[in-house]
Parts: C-alpha cells; structure tokens; sequence
C-alpha cells in the first residue's frame, strides 16, 4: 500500500471539481486541464484522497459525507489561511456568490490575488495558485470554493451559513 503523506491543498481543489463536474465521464486529464494542475498531480491527489477515505477505491466518486465532514470540522485546521494586505482580485470567501447574499460584509471584502482582478480587498491564499485564472469558467466550481473559503477564514456566522450552502450543494451529488 502506498504511504500516506498528508493531504494537499490541490486534492480538495481536485475533489471539488470532480463534484462540479457531476458524473463519471471524467478522466484525469480532463481534471488536469481544468485545473491547471500537471496530470501528475491529479493522480497524486486522487491516491491521497483514495488513501483517507475521501474518494472511493476506483477513483471515481468522492465520498460526499466523509468529504463533508473534512471540509466542515478539518479544513481550517489543515489549511489555515489569515487575511493579508489590500490587493486586486477575485472576490472570496464571503465576499462572493453565494454567501455575499446572506451577509451584509460593509467593508470587509477578501479576495484571491489576481492582477485582473475587479476588486480590491484583503488577500486570502487561494487553495491552489491556479484558482483566480480559472473559476470564471466555472459558476458551480467558484461557488464550492467560495463556501470552502469562508469554512477557512469565516467567523461562526459565516462558517454556519456556508455549510448550509454546502450542504445544499452537495445532497444531489
């Protein structure tokens, strides 16, 4: 059996597109190309995950409750993240789509550092680097990773309303 590691920022990335992407006609390299990540890295992420438990034993599904449960109780501890200095980005975390309409933020915007970027606030490290090139191309994908964002650096009103958008989500998974 392969060693385990620890898991990556990537596999969450890699998990969460698997889930926007909806069914099983996936291959590794259409997650590569969707990502950014090297198909190297897909394979490496979807092992990692296999090996926790969070995708199943052919690689094709993501175990949705196991998943859930990561993400809600796990993720800020293994992936902390702090707000950084004012830049030009990507809105995130509760300053986009959909928890932006359940909160009323003022002036408290976080975003994904990105030179083209629309807005300015302060920073928050994407999971992976490729995130603020590519969530434009997909809605439900920018969406997952909002709600994981806020689950990271959201204060407990926030981290409530984004796991109920999650798990809105994800019950038709």
């Amino acid at each position: 059996m392969k060693k385990h590691n620890g898991m990556r920022p990537q596999d969450i990335v890699v998990l969460l597109k698997i889930i926007a992407l909806s069914n099983n006609e996936w291959r590794n390299i259409d997650i590569a190309n969707s990502t950014h990540l090297s198909p190297s890295e897909v394979s490496e992420a979807l092992n990692r995950c296999k090996i926790a438990g969070l995708i199943d034993s052919k690689k094709r599904k993501v175990n949705i409750n196991s998943f859930t449960e990561f993400l809600i109780y796990g993720l800020k501890y293994v992936f902390p993240v702090e707000p950084g200095a004012i830049v030009k980005g990507i809105p995130t975390a509760h300053s986009a789509s959909p928890i932006k309409e359940n909160i009323s933020s003022g002036s408290d915007i976080y975003v994904w550092p990105y030179a083209k970027g629309s807005h300015r606030g302060q920073s928050i490290e994407p999971l992976y680097k490729t995130l603020p090139q590519i969530v434009q191309e997909d809605e439900f994908f920018y969406e997952l990773l909002t709600i994981v964002d806020t689950i990271r650096v959201g204060r407990v009103r926030e981290i409530n309303i984004a796991i109920d958008e999650l798990h809105k989500r994800l019950k038709h998974a």
